[in-house]
């Protein structure tokens, strides 16, 4: 054989692929996780500009948001899990001061008080506790006997539900649903006994009067009655879910086109380009629009699970799985409740609804599986 002719012969794209994972590594990034969440970014502001009324203004606003989203995403990719794992404990101590701090000193809109303010910056502490609670549940599962036995069942469940009573408090019920899930999942993961998993259920289930007559505030109790029956009060209470499903169902199978949904575009469907997006995008695209975005869902969320299953610690696993299934509750809870399933809440849908905070905190989560990712490849080198 020829010089020439071996060299053709070489297995060269071995190397370049092998550069290429090199590349991603380096730089503690998860290509294929990017790649969906870029699609999704593409879709959501694709959505938002008809959401909005074709408003220019607010899709370029949007735009800024993914820009310092992607931007923090990228900042804790590059976090040593193990770094992460250390420190859990100590900014989960911090995140519940911040918790406290709101129900003293805290500033409020619209009958909720959910911010702090200091200078000329306000932020809401309920929104880094999505993140803070998965990584202090992990911490301290994973250096317990697994599957966890009945006193770190329970001394689990007092660290997931603290900040959710706390968040409750403000009130903000979609938060604290979505920081208790968090904390709840790293148990299941953790290989949680069936029999406790039944205890719970029973527990959570005996709780439900209790909550019903002394916790639940009046608004909270008119959105539970206007789930079961809309009709009841068409022009109030039930106003938003009998429009939103009006749009669902208007959209058909195909929909009705781009930019040519009615009940958004006449100011009919409220928060159209918040919480109640996903009944813009109904209208428009129809059925099969509703499900090739659950389905770019599933692929974020199989590569969350993924991640999780490949990663090298206990630590790792349990909080890539949390963040991943979070996740999941999100597109749940906010679908559920704009097709009238479930109770409205105020939980936006991930990367397609118009939002700040609640995007950066996302994205924050999705850098925490990168880091993930790029650790176990690291490692396993």
């Amino acid at each position: 054989m020829s010089q020439d002719e071996f060299v053709r012969q070489m297995p060269i794209s071995n190397g370049a692929s092998s550069l290429r994972a090199s590349m991603w590594q380096r730089l503690h990034i998860d290509p294929a996780l990017l790649l969906l969440l870029l699609i999704l970014t593409a879709v959501g502001l694709m959505v938002l500009y008809s959401a909005s009324g074709q408003s220019l203004a607010t899709v370029k606003r949007q735009a800024v948001f993914f820009a310092i989203a992607y931007s923090a995403m990228f900042f804790v990719a590059q976090i040593n899990v193990d770094m992460m794992r250390r420190w859990s404990p100590f900014v989960y101590v911090v995140g519940l001061a911040l918790l406290v701090a709101v129900l003293i000193a805290g500033t409020g809109a619209k009958g909720a008080q959910r911010w702090l303010q200091i200078g000329g910056f306000r932020f809401q502490p309920a929104e880094i506790m999505k993140l803070i609670m998965p990584l202090a549940t992990a911490w301290f599962l994973a250096d317990r006997v697994l599957p966890p036995r009945l006193k770190d069942v329970a001394l689990s469940l007092a660290i997931a539900l603290i900040p959710a009573v706390l968040i409750f408090k403000q009130p903000d019920l979609g938060t604290a649903i979505l920081v208790s899930a968090a904390g709840l999942f790293c148990l299941f993961f953790a290989g949680l006994s069936w029999r406790y998993i039944a205890a719970v259920g029973g527990l959570f289930a005996t709780a439900v009067p209790i909550m019903w007559f002394f916790v639940m505030h009046e608004y909270q109790k008119r959105r539970v009655l206007t789930l079961f029956d809309p009709e009841s009060d068409r022009l109030g209470a039930g106003w938003n879910i009998i429009q939103s499903m009006t749009a669902i169902g208007s959209g058909g199978v195909e929909g009705k086109g781009y930019l040519q949904g009615s009940q958004s575009a006449l100011n009919f469907l409220p928060e159209s380009h918040t919480d109640f997006i996903i009944a813009v995008l109904a209208e428009e695209f129809g059925l099969l629009g509703v499900v090739g975005l659950l389905f770019l869902y599933l692929l974020i969320l199989v590569r969350g699970l993924v991640i999780g299953m490949s990663a090298q610690s206990t630590f790792a696993r349990l909080v890539a799985g949390a963040i991943s299934m979070t996740f999941f509750v999100y597109i749940v809870v906010n679908m559920g409740m704009v097709s009238g399933i479930l109770p409205v809440v105020g939980v936006p849908l991930p990367l397609v609804s118009q939002g700040g905070t609640s995007l950066v905190t996302l994205m924050m989560g999705f850098g925490i599986l990168m880091a993930i990712s790029t650790e176990q490849r690291r490692l396993s080198h």
